[in-house]
């Protein structure tokens, strides 16, 4: 019961382990969203992934990110001990809540980094409105 309990506190520390390396989550990048009032802005952490390697787009209200990592070694022709870096392509999609204008795109790539700013469009910058709340 004792160890039952420190599994469901510790949150299955052998399931967290093990999804990442089946499902390949770990190919995910990194990613952080800031949104201001005038915009929102994705720096995507991709160390590795060469810039002709890498996509980015709008589909409809959806930011979508693809890249794919390639692999510089032949296992079938070195010999390699181990091999733990990971290859392979990935994708993320990012919902906006609004659809961008096309000129209000704009991105960089600087030291594995791919930064994307989007400016909102005026409908979908904030504004607040207060709503009463009545007791029945």
């Amino acid at each position: 019961m004792n160890r039952l309990l420190e599994q469901f506190r510790t949150g299955f520390p052998s399931l967290d382990t093990a999804l990442p390396e089946r499902f390949g989550a770990d190919m995910f990048p990194a990613i952080d969203v800031l949104e201001t009032e005038e915009a929102i802005e994705v720096s995507a952490e991709v160390p590795g992934v060469k810039e002709d390697d890498l996509e980015a787009s709008i589909s409809g209200s959806t930011l979508v990110l693809k890249g794919e990592k390639s692999s510089d070694h032949r296992e079938d022709e070195d010999n390699y001990h181990l091999v733990e870096r990971r290859f392979g392509s990935f994708r993320r999609q990012i919902p906006l809540g609004f659809t961008p204008e096309e000129e209000s795109v704009e991105a960089s790539f600087v030291d594995g980094v791919l930064k994307v700013k989007i400016t909102k469009p005026a409908a979908a910058k904030s504004s607040v409105q207060k709503i009463n709340i009545s007791r029945k």
